[in-house]
């Protein structure tokens, strides 16, 4: 079949597209009593939704974790609304007086520094003191790193869990990493940039080096990278660079088919540095369905070379 290019438009002769919001300033309608828990960008100003700056408008406080941090999008919007501090550092004074703003029929909107709250953020007894008191709690969605870079990485989707940050310490992040190695789903955790390189050896070791795997980093900044590859692949990728930002990990689910010897391998050695073989195996047995009695012969071959696989 011949494609036949339209010639009644020439290129030079097309306009730039373009979008319009009318008017300088838009009257806002009161959200209504109850707490509003409003997703903010996660990094461009422009991912803002416009039902966002409408509570954030007409809202009778905001309570945020950085004043500074939201005060720009205020600014940026022309948002005038008075802002008080809620954070890990002052939730337990500060909670008891914004529970008492809704009991006054106030609407008080709740924001986190960036995307939305109660993700890895101190909101989440707020929500509940706030439902226990009877207050309604509204949700205005938006941004979201984490679906952010779920959708950016090409792996599943259809089943995904969020894990939140991994524990800072070796020994307790691996042990993480290999209690969730049998989930059904993409798993998705945030991590700090300076324990990337870490982290992702410690996936390596606990989930083997051949998931599947994408690490997004500065979600919608200038600076935006997702780097997609097998566990294995990104870990050296990533012990030989340094990096800055907000970093997402996103694995791909388990294979449906038996796990690999090499992934077997290393999750036994994972589990013999920390603690006594018969131990070892019991969770390796755990967590992969392999018949223990084997998983104990080659964890001694494992032992008996050093950590070495026997040939």
């Amino acid at each position: 079949m011949t494609h036949h290019t339209p010639t009644d438009s020439r290129p030079e002769d097309r306009r730039a597209p373009t979008f319009r919001i009318d008017a300088e300033s838009f009257p806002a309608s009161p959200p209504g009593p109850g707490l509003h828990v409003v997703a903010t960008p996660i990094g461009r100003l422009a991912d803002v939704t416009l039902r966002a700056l409408e509570t954030l408008a007409a809202a009778d406080l905001i309570a945020c974790e950085d004043t500074r941090v939201t005060r720009v999008l205020l600014d940026r919007y022309a948002i005038r609304t008075p802002l008080v501090s809620y954070n890990d550092h002052n939730a337990g004074e500060r909670r008891p007086q914004l529970l008492a703003a809704l009991a006054e029929g106030k609407a008080v909107a709740l924001v986190s520094d960036a995307g939305t709250p109660l993700v890895s953020d101190p909101g989440y007894k707020l929500v509940a003191e706030a439902i226990a008191a009877g207050h309604r709690v509204i949700p205005a969605p938006g941004a979201s790193a984490m679906l952010a870079a779920l959708v950016a990485s090409g792996l599943p989707s259809d089943a995904f869990l969020f894990a939140g940050f991994p524990p800072t310490k070796t020994e307790a992040r691996r042990r993480r990493y290999e209690e969730l190695a049998r989930v059904p789903a993409s798993l998705i955790f945030y991590e700090s940039p300076h324990r990337l390189a870490d982290s992702l050896a410690d996936a390596v070791a606990a989930l083997g080096p051949d998931r599947p795997a994408a690490v997004a980093r500065e979600l919608t900044k200038t600076f935006e990278e997702t780097v997609r590859a097998p566990l294995g692949e990104l870990a050296r990728i990533f012990a030989e660079r340094t990096v800055k930002g907000e970093i997402v990990i996103v694995v791909g689910p388990p294979s449906e088919e038996t796990t690999s010897e090499a992934d077997v391998d290393a999750m036994l050695r994972a589990a013999l540095a920390r603690q006594a073989p018969g131990k070892a195996v019991a969770e390796v047995a755990r967590l992969t369905g392999v018949d223990r009695k084997a998983l104990y012969e080659r964890a001694m071959a494992l032992k008996g070379e050093g950590g070495e696989p026997t040939r």
